[in-house]
């Protein structure tokens, strides 16, 4: 289910003004292509569906664990991405008035996804060149360029807004995806063939980049901590059931730690993701794959894991938390997928009860595209 941040997209349509279901069409989500109305509610769940950009072009939001919102003069805001036959760009949607405003020029591919909170500097990357640009001012400023012995690209920026960071693969790794580019192809190939990965950073004022960490095995999934800019979780990539994934690492000493060690034999851990208070890595956990589904929460400072059980119809690819830490979402799969739900395919919302989640479903998802 192509579904980028399901989370925070029901979360901007829960901050619209007149989200009322009351004589809005009852319609079966993603039925008609396009669907005959910007709201509806959804036929099965009774949840009204809210849809936040226009028809032209390609519209893409933001990965799951990358946040699109800002708060700015204009009000609550939200950067996506937007791609039409000039090229792609990113754009502002005002979440009150539904009003886009290009943030960018157009370019042929667009990567980084990184708002900074406090500055409301947007950072993205166009091939090796990292720009800034202001969602206030529209003021934009290179950061960096790569070399091209060093083809990086960035995923991530600190709490105090001082670093950017990423990973690299070595010289082989960067040939296996360019003759596999297919997930299915190169997976297994770059994680065998443990083939040296780099950590890195980039001063967000200087241009400086230094190079924190490295280790022959294949690294990504880099994420800085909502919080603490001293710390940045990375993941040791391929497939789930052969590594202990998920870890972190100090910026200033370069001590890293794993954050969950598989005990169960067939056991996987992945698509993890800060709590807004950077207190807890939540984690998609089976023990044994495909059997027993959990939310897992690893505290940062450590101790014993927080789990929440789910059935195997309500486990999502990906999940996301509230800003109060309250509710969960998840986006549910599809019978193809690893839980091999038969009726799967909703998003969710998720709310703690004891050791398990209670389930309500917000949107059918089986005719969305």
């Amino acid at each position: 289910m192509k579904n980028y941040l399901a989370a925070a997209l029901l979360s901007a349509a829960a901050q619209l003004p007149g989200t009322s279901a009351q004589a809005q069409a009852h319609l079966k989500t993603g039925a008609q292509t396009p669907m005959p109305a910007a709201e509806w509610v959804d036929q099965d769940t009774g949840h009204k569906v809210v849809r936040l950009s226009s028809l032209d072009g390609t519209n893409a939001g933001f990965y799951f664990h990358n946040n699109p919102f800002l708060k700015t003069a204009a009000g609550d805001e939200m950067v996506f991405y937007h791609t039409d036959e000039q090229g792609q760009q990113l754009r502002l949607l005002n979440l009150q008035t539904r009003k886009v405003r290009p943030l960018t020029g157009y370019h042929k591919r667009i990567s980084g996804e990184i708002v900074g909170r406090r500055s409301h500097d947007v950072y993205y990357q166009v091939e090796n060149q990292v720009y800034a640009v202001n969602a206030d001012t529209r003021k934009e400023r290179k950061v960096y360029m790569f070399p091209s012995d060093f083809p990086g690209s960035i995923s991530s920026l600190n709490a105090d807004e001082t670093l950017l960071a990423g990973s690299l693969g070595g010289a082989e790794a960067r040939e296996i995806f360019k003759q596999y580019p297919a997930k299915s192809d190169f997976f297994n190939r770059i994680y065998d063939a443990k083939v040296q990965h780099i950590l890195f950073t980039i001063n967000t004022k200087t241009g400086k980049r230094e190079e924190i960490y490295q280790e022959n095995t294949w690294l990504g999934h880099v994420q800085f901590s909502p919080t603490d800019p001293d710390l940045l979780m990375y993941c040791h990539e391929g497939p789930w059931g052969k590594v202990d994934r998920i870890w972190h690492i100090s910026i200033k000493t370069h001590a890293t730690k794993l954050m969950h060690q598989r005990t169960v034999e067939g056991e996987i851990a992945g698509h993890e993701f800060f709590s807004p208070d950077g207190k807890t890595i939540w984690f998609d956990l089976q023990q044994p794959r495909s059997v027993t589904f959990y939310l897992a929460g690893a505290p940062v400072a450590g101790g014993p894991e927080k789990r929440y059980q789910l059935q195997r119809n309500e486990w999502s690819i990906h999940y996301n938390i509230s800003p109060d830490q309250t509710l969960f979402a998840g986006d549910g799969g599809d019978p193809g997928q690893v839980a091999k739900a038969i009726d799967g395919q909703w998003i969710y919302l998720f709310r703690p009860a004891g050791d398990q989640f209670q389930a309500e479903k917000l949107v059918n998802m089986a005719h969305h595209g």
